[in-house]
This record gives C-alpha cells, sequence and structure tokens, in this order.
C-alpha cells in the first residue's frame, strides 16, 4: 500500500504531527462508517418489523388474496431484503478497506492497537474467540425474506 505520498524530508518537520493527526482523522470516520451502518441497519429492521406486522394482520383478517396481486408485495419486501443485504455487504466491503489503511497507517506509528487487535482477535478466523459481526448481520435480511416467504406460502395454502 502507498500512503506516503512525500517522504519526511521534502515534507517538512510537521510531518509526525500531521500523520498522527491524519491517523486520528481516518479512525474518526471510520468509527462514523459504523454508525451510519447501525444506523442503516435499524432503518431496514423498523420498516421489516412494520411490514411483517401488517402482512401478518392482512392475512389473519384475509385482506391479501392468493392471486398475483395478492402476491405482489411479497415479491416488493423480498427485493427490499436483498437490498438490505447489500447495504450490510457494502459497508462490510467498506469497513475492511478503512481498516486496511488504518493497519498500514499504524506501520508508520509507534504503536499499532487495531492491528494487534486483530491478531488478539485471531483475525476474525476463530469463531470463539471473535465473530465478525457483519457474519451475523448477514443473517438478518435472509431471516426477514424467509419469514416473507412462509406468509406467502401460508396465503397460497390458504386460498
Amino acid at each position: 500500500m502507498s500512503l506516503i505520498r512525500q517522504n519526511k524530508e521534502s515534507y517538512g518537520p510537521e510531518f509526525e504531527k500531521h500523520l498522527f493527526e491524519q491517523y486520528k482523522l481516518y479512525v474518526e470516520m471510520a468509527d462514523r462508517i459504523s454508525a451510519r451502518r447501525m444506523l442503516a441497519n435499524s432503518f431496514f429492521l423498523g420498516i421489516h418489523t412494520a411490514l411483517v406486522t401488517a402482512f401478518a394482520v392482512l392475512q389473519k383478517e384475509e385482506v391479501l388474496q392468493a392471486t398475483l396481486l395478492g402476491l405482489a408485495p411479497f415479491a416488493a419486501v423480498l427485493l427490499l431484503c436483498f437490498v438490505w443485504w447489500r447495504v450490510v455487504h457494502s459497508y462490510r466491503q467498506l469497513n475492511s478497506g478503512k481498516f486496511q489503511v488504518i493497519h498500514a497507517l499504524e506501520q508508520m506509528l509507534p504503536v499499532a492497537p487495531y492491528d494487534e487487535e486483530w491478531v488478539v482477535l485471531g483475525a476474525g478466523k476463530n469463531r470463539r474467540k471473535y465473530l465478525p459481526l457483519t457474519h451475523i448481520e448477514n443473517w438478518v435480511p435472509v431471516c426477514f425474506g424467509i419469514l416473507y416467504l412462509l406468509l406467502a406460502v401460508a396465503l397460497c395454502c390458504k386460498g
């Protein structure tokens, strides 16, 4: 990774200070991405919780029919589950890239806490030490999708 655009000699006496300030800013930005990710998950979770409840009530009240038109909302929410799954996947990729840069920046600093933390956690390879959150996050939209499919099947079996 080629992070350094100017060497210390050509940059000047503020090199270390500016390097550390950029590192702090970059870590803060990585943290903000994680906060946005949680906000996105909360949004989708709230929407789907309301939708599952609405579909269950509509099905119980026999408002939904086992017709193409009656099943169309299920296709729409399955698409929404896919979008949620892709958003989670995208945030995972973005965070992975950010932490690779953070690890590279730490190679130029006196200590490397994020790099060492990743070593202590077994680099996410040992689920007993650490199960990355995105591995769990990826299953939530899939579970909602399965729930919608079960509701659609129940509607078809009822009709």
